[in-house]
């Protein structure tokens, strides 16, 4: 198994290794000459001097190159990330959760392994697996070591519930996450099991979170604040802080996928944050998501239009950069907004507050204001 990643990257050339910080720049030149490289040669003495840079407890002098780097090819699809919804399945009914029903649903083991490689070939080299739960699938443990054998950097995002099963603690041993994001509803079982509407929610989350320490996964938490909890986001930031993780807070809510507006209600009032002004960004250009069926879409929220992967195969990816231009210029019900020129939200995500009706408060800077001159 391989423990470093030579890879083209967007216009650069990378060296990375799967489960570690850190990097490197490769001029072209190097590149090439690692790509052509027999595989029985040994490693080339600056590749070695540059590993030694950035890790120091990997040495890679006079190893054969194939047993310890992985090259991937230069792809004509420019493509650098991904993320994939494994499943929508989840052991939580989280209320907030824009997924809206949860159905175990999704594609057989070879369409998946055919989409991982249409991946590879289209220049993924960083995946985040979501879901629902991702580590709920049945496919999971062969579609993240197949990733990995890949050469892609992973990234798993979970509530942490099944963290600590061996046999997945085994599984991140051997094909080791870049990060592990895991989501955090809750510092005390009241509030975390209310939030997720699971009982012993908060028992499964503890669990998991000191197997995964033990193992030191590379952890991150998102604290998400809802109406549940929103006296505890002091709380949970605290006890990430001595855990030793670092985390993000979260605090406002989006619709359901399909633009059903239900899950708003769990937002805190209080916490509801202006965001940062849109400038715009690379979704469907040099990004794209895929959901559990293989349907290919700009992102996570941009979902119109989506692409077949498994039946259009990696020729219908070229069609995501203008499906992306189109869905960025769409103005809907923003039609000759006065603001739009610093407006904090990008169409797709608008569309979907416009579709669940939700207060203009929620996503809109005029509601915004209109909502503090009332107060």
């Amino acid at each position: 198994m391989h423990s470093l990643i030579v890879s083209p990257f967007l216009e650069q050339h990378v060296l990375v290794r799967p489960g570690h910080r850190g990097g490197a720049l490769l001029p072209e030149g190097n590149y090439e000459q690692l790509r052509l490289l027999d595989p029985s040669k040994p490693v080339p003495g600056w590749l070695a001097e540059a590993v030694r840079g950035q890790w120091t407890d990997l040495d890679v002098s006079d190893h054969p190159a194939g047993d310890v780097l992985l090259v991937r090819e230069p792809s004509p699809w420019g493509y650098s990330k991904a993320s994939w919804e494994v499943n929508l399945g989840c052991n939580y009914a989280c209320k907030h959760c824009y997924l809206g029903l949860k159905v175990q649903s999704g594609m057989d083991w070879p369409s998946k392994q055919h989409c991982l490689e249409l991946m590879a070939q289209a220049g993924v080299l960083w995946l985040q697996v979501t879901g629902g739960e991702p580590t709920l699938d049945k496919d999971f443990m062969r579609s993240w070591r197949k990733a990995h054998e890949l050469g892609m950097m992973l990234t798993l995002s979970t509530n942490g519930s099944l963290l600590w099963r061996a046999n997945l603690l085994n599984l991140f041993k051997e094909c080791p996450p870049y990060r592990v994001t895991v989501s955090m509803y809750g510092s005390t079982k009241a509030s975390y099991d209310e939030l997720t509407q699971r009982e012993g929610a908060w028992d499964l989350f503890v669990q998991g979170m000191n197997a995964a320490r033990s193992a030191r996964l590379p952890l991150r938490v998102s604290v998400i604040v809802t109406d549940d909890n929103a006296h505890e986001e002091q709380a949970m930031v605290d006890l990430c802080t001595s855990w030793g993780v670092d985390c993000e807070v979260y605090t406002n809510m989006t619709p359901t996928n399909y633009g059903g507006g239900e899950v708003l209600g769990a937002q805190s009032k209080e916490h509801l944050r202006m965001r940062k002004q849109f400038t715009g960004c690379n979704a469907g250009h040099t990004f794209f998501h895929m959901d559990p069926h293989g349907l290919v879409s700009i992102c996570k929220i941009g979902r119109d239009d989506q692409i077949s992967l498994p039946h259009e195969g990696i020729e219908g990816l070229a069609r995501l950069g203008a499906i992306a231009d189109r869905l960025m210029l769409r103005t809907g019900g923003c039609t000759g907004c006065s603001l739009s020129g610093s407006c904090t939200v990008c169409r797709p995500l608008a569309k979907h507050y416009q579709e669940a009706k939700a207060p203009l408060a929620s996503y809109c800077q005029h509601g915004q204001k209109k909502a503090r001159v009332n107060a």
